[in-house]
């Protein structure tokens, strides 16, 4: 026999446990998985904050939000627009 182990995708369990209508098992496991998800963007913010604080990295624009272009985008996504008198 070999000894590799092969890795079983998480939300295959999930599923499963859907499945099986093991509805306690697949929030846990859901939970588990969202987890660890944002545990890596929060990482990779971490790391991406200190290179700006301590390396001098320069800010990345694309990921700034401007209030007024969000408040802008966001009236036009609910169908609303602005009238001047």
């Amino acid at each position: 026999m070999s000894d590799v182990e092969t890795e079983e995708n998480p939300l295959a369990g999930l599923v499963q446990a859907a499945l099986d209508k093991d509805y306690n098992k697949a929030n846990e496991i859901f939970g588990d998985a969202i987890s660890v998800k944002l545990n890596d963007v929060m990482d990779q913010e971490r790391v991406k904050l200190a290179g700006q604080i301590y390396n001098g990295e320069p800010e990345d624009e694309e990921d700034e939000i401007d209030p007024e272009t969000e408040s802008d985008d966001e009236a036009e996504e609910d169908g609303a627009t602005e009238e001047e008198d």
